[in-house]
């Protein structure tokens, strides 16, 4: 099982294709798996690096206390050294999205480009946001998966979404819904809680200073309140371009894996010409 040393832990990764480096990072409480649609087609021309982020999959828990995106960016920085790879293109979903944005940030010199899918730039940017951190207190939602254990909190959480984000939110497809709520379930409740408190505590990040081209990807049934940090991200981003990924919701790039691959090969092309 190949792993590189990031910092105290051994982070899982697979290496596939050949050619610009493209490092997939996948979103919370799931895997590397995650990016099996894009394997192939973006692997014929791009060395596509998949790994598993801190907490999750083949790298599992570590001894930190507290999970941070900066702590999740520096994983990533290490990975990057490890590997030897050279001006990177990082693609990162939902999670994966913000410990782009933050890697971007802090390490922007060594980037070829962003692609940012069904993400947030914050989780208090919009009066909706704040609004659902009122109604559904950090506290007490980790309180409540110490309670339940995650996999009753899952189905709960499953059934928020669908009240408040919309049936297709998690998407069409049963096998995609499958993988995910598997993944979800399979952790214990201490490294839950510490990836959700990561994503809870996210704050923006200095968007304005990514100096590299950005693809940002929704797909059509995500909420719309990521519509809006999309928004935000086409004023602040200083070379940025969106796209729409039909019939997907928040796994777009599992949902309809054809339509994403067309835009981030298109962007691909653009950028390293």
């Amino acid at each position: 099982m190949p792993t590189a040393k990031t910092n105290e832990i051994e982070t899982y990764y697979e290496r596939h294709g050949n050619g610009q480096p493209l490092v997939c990072i996948h979103g919370a409480w799931t895997d590397h798996r995650l990016w099996n649609p894009q394997l192939d087609a973006l692997g014929e021309d791009h060395e596509v690096i998949v790994y598993d982020v801190r907490g999750h999959g083949n790298t599992g828990p570590s001894a930190e206390r507290r999970y941070t995106m900066e702590l999740f960016a520096a994983d990533l920085k290490a990975l990057v050294e490890e590997l030897g790879l050279e001006h990177p293109i990082i693609c990162g979903l939902s999670l994966g999205g913000m410990i782009a944005q933050t890697y971007a940030t802090r390490y922007g010199d060594s980037l070829r480009g962003l692609v940012l899918a069904d993400t947030a730039v914050s989780t208090t940017l919009t009066f909706r946001d704040k609004l659902t951190r009122l109604a559904f207190p950090g506290w007490a939602m980790r309180g409540t998966v110490r309670l339940l254990g995650p996999p009753k909190y899952v189905d709960v959480a499953y059934w928020l979404a669908k009240v408040t984000r919309g049936e297709d939110w998690f998407g069409r497809d049963e096998n995609v819904r499958a993988y995910v709520r598997e993944t979800m379930s399979s952790f214990d409740s201490t490294e839950f809680n510490k990836i959700f408190r990561a994503i809870y505590d996210f704050r923006q990040v200095a968007l304005a200073s990514i100096q590299v081209p950005t693809l940002v990807l929704n797909g059509e049934h995500e909420s719309r309140s990521v519509f809006t940090h999309t928004t935000h991200m086409e004023r602040v981003v200083p070379d940025v371009r969106t796209a729409v990924i039909p019939d997907a919701g928040h796994t777009s790039n599992m949902e309809n894996p054809a339509a994403f691959n067309h835009e981030v090969l298109d962007f691909l092309s653009m950028i390293t010409e």
